[in-house]
Order: structure tokens, then sequence, then C-alpha cells
């Protein structure tokens, strides 16, 4: 997956000068970013501060490795059942 070139914290202070009431047409200049990027930014990390941006990575992570380990799981159930409808 593609890096952003903008961390999390830098995200964050380009959506609260835009709640300060700067345009997003002179945010996005001003950055050098989309007005799509804005978008999709204030729709993930609107309203957020750092503290609930650091809770979101780490429930995302967890959900991550949960899913793993889900898929592992039912693989391996998969393979016994084979396994032993074969007799």
């Amino acid at each position: 997956m593609k890096t952003s070139r903008y961390t999390e914290a830098q995200i964050i202070a380009i959506l609260r000068q835009a709640e300060g009431g700067v345009p997003v047409a002179q945010l996005c200049r001003e950055h050098g970013m989309s007005d799509a990027s804005f978008y999709k930014w204030r729709a993930k990390y609107g309203g957020m501060d750092a503290s609930m941006v650091s809770q979101m990575k780490a429930v995302e992570e967890e959900n991550r490795r949960l899913k793993r380990m889900y898929a592992d799981l039912s693989m391996q159930n998969d393979l016994l059942k084979e396994a032993l409808g074969k007799k």
C-alpha cells in the first residue's frame, strides 16, 4: 500500500485550518494536494485529535491481526474436514 506524504499530525493540522475558515482550494494549493485527498481525509479523520488517531491505528492493527488468525483457523478447519471426509 502506498504511504502518504503527510503524517496523521499534519493531516489533522490541515483539517483544523479548514475548520478555522481557510478555503479548501487555498489549503490544497498551499500544501500541494488534491481536493479529493482533502475530502477523503475529512471523511476519515474529521473531528479527531491526535490521541484518537493513535487509538484508531491500534484498533485497525488488532483487527488486521484477528482477521489473519481467523483465516488461518478456517483454512485448518477446512483441511481437517477434507482429511476426515476421505475415510
